[in-house]
């Protein structure tokens, strides 16, 4: 699917004939006029919406900023919002399109590897609070995601990874076949429609099964749980993607230590990541992280599902206590 084709797409889907295009600088330069173009030659009225790029846009200040932009154009209900970018950029747009005259149809255009194989589909969206990430947020369903793989190359390198971590995770929870393609980096390289197909796959089953999050789609925060953490030991200097990398083989360590998974699978998991070019030392001790954890979103009073890998291509939730997990992290002091 190329962009140049989303606005004849969306005329036949969407009542509305007013849009925001809504994106990061980084991604102005290079694909706006290519979006706001094909929506304006299908006969669209297109006004932008341009935040800075990183995570301190995903703040309440920008989304009541959008809100107000929203509200002074003005957008309808029949309208709709596009979301031209990475992770950041889907999170805010889909909250603002979920809120705005309590709900507005969103459309995600990915422009990232992460967003394309997790961030844009399943429909959650939110913004961060000062104690947290994503604290703030709706479920929301796209109406379209419209993925165009050439947006991708023009990736840094760093951004490119990020997207690598989210794509290892959903081999290590459920694809050996993926795994081991994955081990030739160049067929990686050369095969990133059919990855991300794969990917999106997975994770559109999970969600069909259980799209509020309550049950088996919790199993796609494989490495999250002490990522974020070290994305918030970090006051968000890590990087999605590097901070998951790292939880995923911490929780690949911890499952082995407690006889849940043998040494081999930690080790293809550290294996594949290094492949990557992962630096998967953790600064943080597993006290912080622990503290870290306990102002976690997806935590259900004094329990917490933790997605265990059994083995390559079986992830399993485990669910723990508080005082479980503080024995799990913090009296190894969490050294990797």
């Amino acid at each position: 699917m190329r962009l140049e084709e989303l606005g004849k797409t969306l005329m036949s889907m969407t009542k509305g004939r007013s849009t925001v295009v809504v994106t990061d600088k980084n991604v102005e330069k290079l694909y706006l006029s290519r979006c706001v173009n094909s929506l304006k030659e299908a006969g669209f009225q297109v006004d932008q919406f341009v935040v800075e790029p990183g995570e301190e846009s995903k703040s309440g200040r920008t989304y009541l900023e959008l809100l107000n932009f929203l509200a002074s154009i003005p957008l309808t209900r029949t309208d709709f919002l596009v979301a031209l970018g990475g992770g950041v950029v889907g999170d805010l747009t889909g909250f603002a399109a979920a809120t705005y005259l309590r709900g507005i149809e969103v459309v995600q255009v990915p422009t990232t590897l992460l967003a394309s194989v997790d961030s844009s589909i399943g429909g959650k969206t939110g913004i961060n609070l000062e104690v947290g990430k994503n604290l703030a947020g709706a479920f929301h369903q796209p109406l379209l995601v419209w993925q165009d793989s050439s947006l991708l190359k023009t990736l840094p390198e760093d951004i490119f990874k990020d997207g690598m971590a989210e794509v290892i995770k959903y081999a290590v929870l459920q694809d050996r076949m993926l795994f081991s393609k994955l081990k030739d980096v160049k067929w990686t390289i050369n095969h990133m429609d059919e990855i991300i197909k794969t990917c999106v796959s997975i994770k559109r089953a999970y969600v069909e099964e259980d799209e509020f999050d309550h049950g088996k789609r919790q199993l796609l925060n494989f490495g999250h749980t002490i990522g974020h953490a070290i994305e918030k030991a970090t006051d968000y200097e890590a990087s999605h993607g590097s901070a998951v990398a790292k939880g995923m083989l911490a929780i690949a360590k911890i499952a082995k230590d407690q006889g849940w998974c043998n040494q081999k699978t930690v080790d293809e998991i550290r294996e594949i990541l290094h492949l990557y070019g992962f630096d998967l030392h953790i600064l943080q001790t597993g006290k912080e992280l622990y503290e870290m954890i306990l102002s976690d979103k997806k935590r259900k009073g004094a329990v917490l599902d933790l997605v265990v890998p059994y083995e390559v291509g079986d992830c399993r939730l485990k669910a723990v206590t508080i005082e479980e997990l503080k024995g799990l992290l913090w009296d190894s002091e969490f050294e990797i």
